[in-house]
């Protein structure tokens, strides 16, 4: 008809490529190496800062470090681990939603995170996604539960989504050969 626009031609794309069980799982090693060693720092001021150094420094031969781990344990492991998350929230978080839409290690190994339709995440899903997941890991005994169901998720789920993916509404995907990530 005349006057009317032609009718547009729909290209359909093809499904997203989910990242597996053992690429996620080596990506996630990569950046446990990266995130250890700003945290090897940490510990190293900190026990400085302390003073747990020349405390077991001081002991004799024969006595037992006990009083020493009393003394200072708690604080100094509690203190960490606040670090340790902080880090590792900040560092998933930002590089999740960065233009990279990955960290370092998916980076590597040609992965990112999405939402549901393949679009990129915000800092808050980002940060979610990781207090969904990483953090939960932490907590005593639940966490190597929740653990162990996450990976299983990920390795048998038609899907190939963790928990902590489904709970913020996140995919992790592959790049497609040739098509650059921004």
């Amino acid at each position: 008809m005349p006057g009317l626009p032609p009718p547009q031609e729909s290209v359909a794309l093809p499904p997203p490529n989910r990242a597996g069980f053992w690429i996620r799982l080596l990506a996630a090693v990569i950046d446990f190496v990266i995130l250890a060693v700003p945290f090897a720092v940490f510990v190293s001021f900190l026990s400085v800062a302390m003073g747990i150094s020349p405390a077991f420094l001081d002991l004799h031969p024969g006595e037992p470090p006990a009083e020493v781990l009393a003394q200072f344990g708690p604080q100094f492991l509690y203190i960490s681990f606040c670090f340790f998350a902080l880090s590792g929230w900040l560092y998933f978080a930002l590089m999740e939603s960065s233009r990279w839409r990955a960290t370092l290690g998916k980076r590597l190994l040609g992965l990112y995170v999405a939402d549901e339709r393949g679009e990129a995440v915000g800092f808050w899903r980002a940060g979610g996604r990781f207090a969904c997941g990483r953090l939960l890991i932490h907590l005593p005994i639940v966490g190597g539960y929740y653990f162990l169901v996450d990976c299983l998720c990920v390795g048998i789920l038609p899907g190939k989504r963790a928990v902590h993916d489904m709970l913020a509404g996140c995919l992790v995907l592959r790049e497609r050969l040739g098509s650059p990530l921004f």
